[in-house]
């Protein structure tokens, strides 16, 4: 691909995140390749946006996980924390769930990553609503498609519901967590599946190594 057919950035704060993962991953990749990825992302993104207002800088952050997780599948290093992928359909409901307790309960002991083969406009507000009143804080919590450097860094991956579509990579750990699909179901019944991924948590965190 030559310098004149890169994606074109939609605004100016997207090529300062650029600058910023190209000082992050200098040596690692060049400002081309960290730029195509941004600009993917902004576009993976923005083809399912509800709200664009702060498309920018999940943009970044999306682009983040990926460099993170393409570096690690390039040099993985040993005694790295865990990585656990959840995926499902849409990355609105199981799979934030899912990620949003793993990370609270593990801490930094583990890499936690969540995303959709079909992903939503937006994570559903009864799933935020469950997990903030579980007293969990979130940061800008947003649906992403699945990419294939995120699934390749996993050493698990947790499907919830996306069937045939979801992804399978030789040499991983595959879990599958048959949970119902809270999409709009009332705040008792998302209360209730955020308890039962709760407790497969709690059987997970027995199974990972110690750190």
């Amino acid at each position: 691909m030559t310098a004149s057919s890169y994606p074109v950035l939609p605004d100016e704060r997207l090529a300062a995140g650029v600058a910023r993962l190209a000082v992050r991953h200098q040596g690692r990749y060049s400002v081309e390749t960290v730029q195509r990825l941004v600009a993917d992302s902004y576009e993976q993104l923005a083809a399912n946006a509800h709200v664009r207002t702060h498309l920018v800088v999940l943009a970044e952050r999306f682009a983040t996980e990926r460099l993170d997780a393409l570096a690690h599948v390039e040099n993985p290093t040993r005694g790295d924390r865990t990585r656990v992928l959840f995926v499902c359909s849409h990355n609105a409901g199981r799979s934030q769930l899912a990620a949003a307790l793993l990370a609270h309960r593990a801490g930094d002991d583990v890499i936690v990553s969540s995303a959709g083969t079909h992903p939503s406009g937006s994570v559903d507000p009864h799933v935020v609503q469950a997990l903030t009143e579980a007293g969990i804080e979130l940061d800008e919590v947003y649906p992403k498609p699945l990419t294939d450097e995120v699934v390749q860094a996993a050493d698990i991956v947790i499907t919830m519901g996306c069937g045939d579509a979801c992804p399978v990579v030789p040499g991983h750990r595959y879990l599958d967590w048959p949970v119902p699909d809270p999409d709009g179901a009332p705040i008792a019944v998302v209360r209730s599946i955020r308890d039962a991924i709760d407790a497969r948590i709690t059987t997970l965190l027995d199974t990972l190594p110690s750190t």
